[in-house]
């Protein structure tokens, strides 16, 4: 299933949002980790040297005795934990003799060689710095926690993800509403396109709603006036044509019609000859009465309340077929609004096509579904294949299952006028499947 144009350009204002969004957002975490963690380490080293230069002043004689005394009166506060190296022992202000576990080798033997220096240690996921000075009479080792750097950390990342991801909705948004209403003279070009399709042959676009699309607004206009003039003079013509041919074809009918009379007299070549030259004449003449048909149906539907179940009993009766063929669904009206002759001729051109090719109708059936009417007419034949069941409503179309037969009699326009009855109402007809085996011709009438 291909993707439509909205979606597609709506995606894309996302991803384009998304992916921006994620280059600043990660620009941003990084700087902002940075700037946190060297500003946190100067002052982890700031107050390192403060803390060293009381040790070293308070152990002026070196006394042993005296270093733990010094170490407690620091306040390091909850985050910091001081350490001192001295003569080989480590001191603390708590009795821990493993703290200096806590402190990397590397840093010690830079810290024991007389330079400065702090190094970052994971340890069962924490995250410490240790700072080292060294002193005069030892080393002096501040462990730092940095856990609510890494909270502030974790947090800011969690932000500037869900900024993000708004972000990347609000660009799907914008996409959204941006194609909507770049789409909308396309749209409008769509509905004028539908309605000339549907029978509408004065719709029109005004050039002057969309300036950026006046080219096609006029060459959309130019086109509809063509396929205008071109649909008048098609129908003018089979108009004019059919009633010209329709008095030499009545003098002909006349004449076939008294030759035909005294068959009896004649040979059985000649009388057979007459028997064809009498068929075709009336096939020729229901073909010029239906064309007469087609060019009349561009003509607006002259509706008017008609009682549906009397129309379906007469079409039978005119046909000699039984008026239990009709099935009426419960909440059905007995009165539509309709063009009474158009239906009249539809439903009866439904019923020729039933017994023609589809092996003699089974059932009429009228019901309603919303907002519409149903006009239903079942047949026994072989049904309609899916490659024919838009075709054979086409002029001069005729389905398999009447070439198949070979015969003759029919004009393939019958399904053509169904079809033109039915626009005219702002209906359709289409054909399916019968559930038992068949074809099941549907007309909708608003």
């Amino acid at each position: 299933m291909r993707i439509g144009l909205r979606t597609r350009v709506s995606a894309a204002f996302a991803v384009g949002a998304l992916l921006l969004s994620a280059c600043i957002s990660m620009v941003s975490y990084e700087l902002a980790r940075s700037t946190l963690i060297h500003e946190r380490e100067r002052t982890a080293v700031r107050a390192t040297y403060f803390d060293a230069t009381v040790v070293d002043a308070g152990l002026p004689g070196g006394r042993t005795a005296d270093v733990g005394e010094v170490l407690r009166s620091l306040d390091p506060g909850a985050d910091r934990y001081v350490l001192l190296h001295r003569d080989g022992q480590w001191y603390s202000r708590s009795a821990d003799s493993t703290a200096g576990a806590a402190v990397p080798a590397a840093l010690q033997e830079m810290t024991g060689d007389g330079e400065a220096g702090l190094q970052r240690v994971h340890d069962e996921g924490q995250v410490a710095l240790v700072v080292g000075i060294p002193l005069s009479s030892g080393e002096f080792y501040e462990v730092v926690a940095l856990t609510e750097l890494e909270r502030t950390l974790q947090l800011l990342a969690l932000v500037l993800t869900a900024v993000a991801i708004m972000v990347a909705a609000a660009g799907a948004a914008v996409g959204w509403y941006v194609t909507r209403h770049a789409l909308r003279p396309l749209t409008a070009v769509a509905a004028a396109a539908r309605d000339i399709a549907d029978g509408d042959l004065d719709t029109r676009l005004d050039p002057d709603t969309e300036p950026d699309l006046a080219q096609l607004s006029t060459s959309f206009n130019h086109m509809a006036d063509q396929l205008s003039r071109r649909l008048q003079r098609d129908r003018r013509f089979a108009a004019d044509v059919s009633h010209e041919l329709r008095s030499p074809l009545q003098t002909l009918s006349a004449a076939a019609s008294v030759v035909d009379r005294r068959r009896d007299g004649l040979d059985p070549k000649a009388a057979a000859a007459i028997g064809l030259i009498t068929d075709e004449v009336s096939r020729f003449q229901v073909l010029v009465d239906d064309l007469l048909e087609l060019a009349r149906s561009d003509q607006p539907a002259d509706r008017e309340p008609t009682d549906m179940r009397q129309l379906v009993a007469r079409v039978c009766q005119g046909r000699g077929l039984s008026p239990e063929l009709l099935e009426v669904a419960p909440g059905t009206p007995d009165e539509w609004p309709v063009d009474r002759r158009r239906v009249e001729q539809a439903l009866g051109n439904l019923l020729d096509n039933a017994v023609r090719y589809g092996g003699g109708p089974v059932a009429v059936r009228l019901g309603r579904a919303g907002d519409r009417y149903l006009v239903e007419v079942d047949d026994a034949g072989p049904g309609v294949a899916e490659e024919d069941r838009t075709v054979i409503f086409d002029r001069f179309v005729r389905g398999p299952a009447a070439n198949a037969r070979g015969g003759s009699d029919g004009t393939g326009l019958g399904l053509s006028i169904v079809a033109q009855h039915a626009a005219a109402h702002g209906g359709t007809v289409s054909v399916g499947d019968r559930p038992a085996g068949g074809a099941r011709f549907r007309m909708e009438l608003p």
